[in-house]
């Protein structure tokens, strides 16, 4: 039986997205602003949570109402059939999100809401299930336009860029799907020669590794679905074995990572070890502007500091020129893919752009941006006109 599903996602990964699901054996499936929509069954749902490396979680589409009042939503909710998907003892949470509502309080809507969802439970059950808006086993998600409501039942729990280990302690810049989505943008492919030279924590690294060894990002964590009363566990066991037999094994990998800061190689190294691919990637501290490429020819990913994280102003803008003569000098042969949210970067780095690509990290408005880094380019030629964005 099919149902239909709502997966979100970073924006601009949407087409990347509905690839994937499409991939997984989605129907129906249709990319719009912020995620993809698409229909499957219970083994498309299992697949997507364990498989997917860009959706932010994957909601169940349970109810669809016009409305014109709170009223109108809380009829929905207490029509939904929730006694079928989970029981009282499963503590909720109620999100709600939207898009032109003319509705005066979002926070009384999600009320009405909890009330239509408790008021189904007592009906059914004589009891209602909890408020735990920490660590819910059920999330139920609410999306309203102007005059539209759509209930989903999240089958993930926690977001999906979650990877099921626990990274060390530092501040994360960028979310593992927005990292699984630059390296696609990027073309790179497992076998070919990776660099992150301001690696961080390894975001971009791990992410590599796992697609290189072939390993489901979901393969170390557990899904909201599973503590639904229509669970198939065989199923589910069937699809996990086989994401684990098809897994490769390789020592090591053509996959590189430096930064300066001694402290963010070591949180790395943590967290490629809980990832279990210790010793998979090369780790250095070096200073990028000192760098040297590890091979010929090869992809160069990364997330630069800019003003909102590190640096500000005239320090960090006489920095990019000096980035700009490293890739040029030490890097002829490969492609070079950095995100960014300060667009003064494609100005001042003296590189020429050979492409844009708009997306959101959060809620920044940044572009990956793309050089092709060819022998003796020269500095006039590579600060003229900019292409448009694609």
């Amino acid at each position: 039986m099919s149902e239909t599903f709502f997966a979100p996602c970073p924006r601009g990964l949407e087409q990347l997205l509905a690839d994937e699901l499409t991939a997984c054996g989605a129907s129906s499936v249709a990319p719009t602003h912020g995620g993809v929509s698409s229909e499957g069954d219970w083994a498309y749902a299992y697949r997507v949570n364990l498989e997917s490396r860009l959706a932010t979680r994957l909601l169940w589409k349970v109810g669809f109402t016009r409305y014109r009042s709170e009223d109108d939503i809380y009829r929905l909710a207490s029509a939904v059939t929730w006694a079928r998907s989970f029981d009282t003892i499963n503590p909720i949470r109620v999100n709600v999100t939207s898009i032109k509502s003319p509705l005066k309080s979002l926070n009384f809507t999600t009320l009405r809401i909890k009330d239509g969802i408790c008021d189904h439970f007592h009906a059914i059950k004589g009891g209602r299930p909890d408020v735990d808006t920490v660590s819910p086993d059920m999330r139920i998600h609410a999306f309203l336009t102007e005059d539209t409501c759509t209930l989903y039942l999240d089958t993930s729990g926690e977001p999906l860029y979650k990877r099921g280990f626990k990274r060390a302690k530092v501040e994360a810049s960028i979310k593992e799907n927005l990292a699984a989505g630059i390296l696609k943008i990027s073309g790179w492919q497992p076998g070919q020669t990776l660099l992150d030279p301001m690696c961080g924590s390894g975001t971009f690294l791990i992410e590599a590794a796992q697609m290189a060894l072939d390993i489901a990002p979901g393969l170390g964590r557990s899904f909201a679905f599973e503590k639904f009363r229509h669970f198939d566990a065989e199923l589910w066991r069937q699809i996990r074995s086989a994401a684990i037999q098809r897994q490769r094994q390789e020592p090591t990998l053509p996959i590189f990572g430096a930064d300066i800061d001694p402290q963010q190689i070591r949180a790395a190294e943590a967290n490629l070890e809980a990832a279990g691919l210790a010793g998979k990637v090369e780790l250095l501290v070096c200073d990028v502007l000192d760098l040297e490429a590890p091979d010929d020819s090869g992809v160069l990913v990364s997330n630069p500091p800019y003003g909102v994280r590190l640096s500000t102003g005239d320090e960090l803008h006489d920095w990019y020129p000096k980035l700009g003569d490293t890739l040029k000098r030490g890097f002829a042969g490969w492609n070079a893919y950095l995100i960014t949210a300060d667009l003064a970067m494609a100005k001042l780095i003296g590189l020429k752009a050979s492409k844009r690509t708009p997306l959101m990290n959060g809620d920044l408005d940044c572009r990956v941006f793309e050089f092709k880094l060819v022998a003796g380019q020269n500095r006039e030629r590579q600060q003229a006109d900019q292409p448009a964005e694609q």
